[in-house]
């Protein structure tokens, strides 16, 4: 800020640092560039990994790439924005998490000669929004198609389609059969609308040992845990379950509980409530003979003496979740108090109880449920890393499988959808009036930066081959791509590799949306407050405080 005469007004602290105009704009561009340059080499089935260490020694090795960037620290602010987006994208559909970040990154690169040539950031953004309706309607009207539900192969070439650019491609129909059939377990009405609540209800059980195909849907939920007694069953089939979140011990005080005795048969008879009190809760839970009890709290000494003598299984401290997912699974309703048990309280639906011992550990089973709303899937491998490499690539297509269920429709995959879009805008920008047209065309080139970057992955002639792709959807091929692996141009309805709408639309979305968000920045202030601003003018005064260096300096 200047006076009239040309003298500066300091308005801000001198310790904060402020950057503003193109410059700012420039920079963010530049640091969204350089996160999409990191995960770009990620893209399409012959990927690169990528090995992250984190401080503590511990090793990361995947090509997914919200995982790649949910490791790494950055400090621009406009990178952090980046890495944001990409989490966005994970938790909203699951997938195309390194798409997106390409894509913004490519169309924030396109805006900077707008930038540079003085197009004011309002008309780039009111192009960009433009381009994002049109390229909207235009997925849903003209390149989706329909599902066919029933068709079991069709469902899994898209989870195959989903899984062909990860690690566990070579596993075959594994993956796919597995996600498939765990989403089809969760899925519950509410209102006429579909529920899919898999992250809940369909939990990941890692044990290494053994190997990948041994992995396997149960239809039930797997503890790790094992009955309270020794003597105890570890086998029942149809078993009566009965699921508690309460105690069965004696209660104790909430603070320091203090008892005056006067007599020297006080003692014992505090002993013997104790005992009466146990004794009359077991008597009600063994009134509803149940086969196995399972509770979220603990059982003492002497409650697991009675059930055992009942001839009742008892396992303990069970996690709130799991609790949750057994009353799913076997139709029983968690109870609170064990005086108000009613019949319909207790779980008939399980078709087997079992334990059983994996390497060091003991696993309960509760399996061969009738009409389980919720599953466990059971992952083995011979390491730690790579079987939570595996749950990375199974959350995908649980989620692309959970899409397809909830919006039954599909683009063709291999950047043919891309290209068909970018031929489409550009065909539109024709009839768009004045400088916008500019900015509106640049959103259709940068979509073609997906089938160039799997072009250049799998090491083909990219010019030739983006070339040849673009003159074939010129002629109304909408459905020619790439073929990741061989880098050949080729049809992808008889490649059979399709991507659900949703995940189309959420990258397209979220990306223009992100650089949108980018360019409207204009100003970037930071700096820290000092210790007696953040205190307040209301402090009381104390006495003088020595001088500080940085003081002495000022």
């Amino acid at each position: 800020m200047m006076r009239p005469g040309g003298q500066p007004v300091i308005v801000l602290n001198q310790n904060t640092k402020r950057e503003n105009g193109r410059k700012v704009q420039q920079d963010n561009i530049s640091a969204a560039k350089a996160v999409a340059d990191v995960i770009r080499t990620t893209l399409g089935p012959r990927s690169m990994l990528k090995m992250l260490m984190d401080p503590m020694g511990g090793i990361v090795l995947t090509n997914d790439g919200n995982a790649i960037l949910r490791e790494i620290t950055v400090e621009h602010p406009s990178a952090k924005l980046m890495i944001e987006t990409s989490r966005t994208q994970d938790e909203e559909v699951g997938d195309g998490t390194t798409s997106v970040i390409i894509l913004a990154g490519e169309i924030l690169l396109g805006s900077q000669r707008f930038i540079d040539d003085k197009i004011h950031p309002t008309v780039i953004i009111n192009a960009y929004r433009q381009a994002l309706e049109d390229a909207v309607e235009i997925l849903k009207e003209k390149i989706s198609i329909p599902v066919d539900m029933s068709n079991e192969n069709e469902l899994l070439s898209i989870l195959r389609s989903c899984l062909a650019t990860k690690m566990t491609k070579k596993y075959g129909d594994l993956l796919p059969q597995i996600a498939l059939e765990a989403v089809r377990t969760v899925i519950t009405e509410e209102g006429g609308k579909k529920v899919i609540d898999f992250k809940r209800y369909a939990r990941i059980e890692k044990v290494p040992g053994g190997a990948i195909e041994e992995s396997r849907v149960l239809r039930g939920v797997m503890l790790n845990k094992d009955v309270l007694h020794h003597k105890m069953k570890r086998r029942i089939e149809n078993p009566r379950i009965l699921l508690l979140d309460c105690n069965l011990e004696y209660k104790k005080g909430e603070s320091q509980t203090n008892i005056e005795i006067s007599q020297d048969m006080d003692f014992t008879r505090i002993l013997e409530l104790e005992e009466e009190y146990i004794k009359k809760i077991c008597d009600d839970i063994i009134r509803m003979k149940p086969d196995l009890i399972i509770t979220e709290k603990g059982i003492s000494d002497l409650a697991s003496h009675y059930l055992l003598k009942a001839g009742i299984t008892a396992m303990r401290r069970v996690k709130k979740s799991d609790n949750n997912r057994l009353a799913r699974a076997c139709g029983a309703t968690i109870v609170n108090r064990p005086d108000e048990i009613k019949e319909s309280d207790i779980g008939s639906g399980c078709g087997l109880f079992e334990v059983k011992k994996i390497g060091d550990e003991y696993w309960a089973y509760i399996t061969e449920c009738r009409d389980p709303k919720a599953c466990t899937v059971l992952l083995r491998g011979p390491t730690k890393d790579l079987i939570n490499e595996v749950e990375r690539n199974l959350q995908d297509a649980m989620n692309s499988a959970r899409n397809v269920l909830l919006e039954p429709r599909l683009c063709p995959g291999g950047g043919a959808t891309e290209m068909a879009l970018s031929q489409a805008l550009t065909e539109k920008s024709k009839s768009v009036a004045g400088v916008m047209q500019w900015p509106y065309r640049a959103v259709a080139q940068a979509l073609e930066i997906i089938p160039c970057t799997l072009a250049q992955n799998c090491g083909a002639q990219v010019i030739r081959v983006l070339t040849a792709l673009r003159a074939r959807h010129a002629n109304g091929e909408t459905s020619m791509g790439i073929n990741g692996e061989t880098g050949e141009i080729v049809n992808m309805n008889e490649l059979k590799i399709w991507d659900p709408l949703a995940v189309k639309l959420q990258v397209f979305k979220t990306a223009v949306e992100t650089a949108i968000l980018l360019l409207r920045i204009d100003d970037i202030v930071s700096g820290t407050k000092k210790i007696s601003d953040l205190d307040g003018p209301n402090q009381t005064q104390t006495a003088p405080a020595e001088p500080t260096e940085e003081s002495m300096r000022e």
